[in-house]
């Protein structure tokens, strides 16, 4: 059974930075792409980065490009979203995810079938 774990969100200030980690288990840590999504309060839940399961593609959602960073650590079978400069409007419950496919070299959004509980990131004004 794949199981995700997310940790790392909190309250932080506009401008500020937080880490988030998703400990992955139960399935073949790498040779899947893993994601990032969120949810804020009455939307739906979007896109914020992938990455594949070299690492060598990573893909953002347009308000995140040049703020948010996704790395991979495939030694301790987990993924991290690191995220600076953020804004109120990036408040929401963040979500990791794993892809169904093997060695996809794609990020493919509808590909993404596991995922973890959220961790709330509030960002104040």
């Amino acid at each position: 059974q794949v199981q995700l774990v997310e940790s790392g969100g909190g309250l932080v200030q506009a401008g500020g930075s937080l880490r988030l980690s998703c400990a992955v288990s139960g399935l073949m840590f790498s040779r899947h792409a893993l994601g990032w999504f969120r949810q804020a309060p009455g939307k739906e839940r979007e896109f914020v980065a992938g990455i594949t399961w070299s690492g060598s593609n990573k893909s953002y959602a347009d308000s995140v490009k040049g703020r948010f960073i996704i790395s991979r650590s495939n030694a301790k079978n987990t993924v991290y979203l690191q995220m600076n400069s953020l804004k109120p409007e990036d408040t929401a419950v963040y979500y990791c995810a794993a892809d169904r496919v093997e060695f996809s070299e794609e990020i493919v959004v509808a590909d993404f079938r596991s995922w973890g509980q959220g961790t709330q990131v509030t960002v104040s004004s």
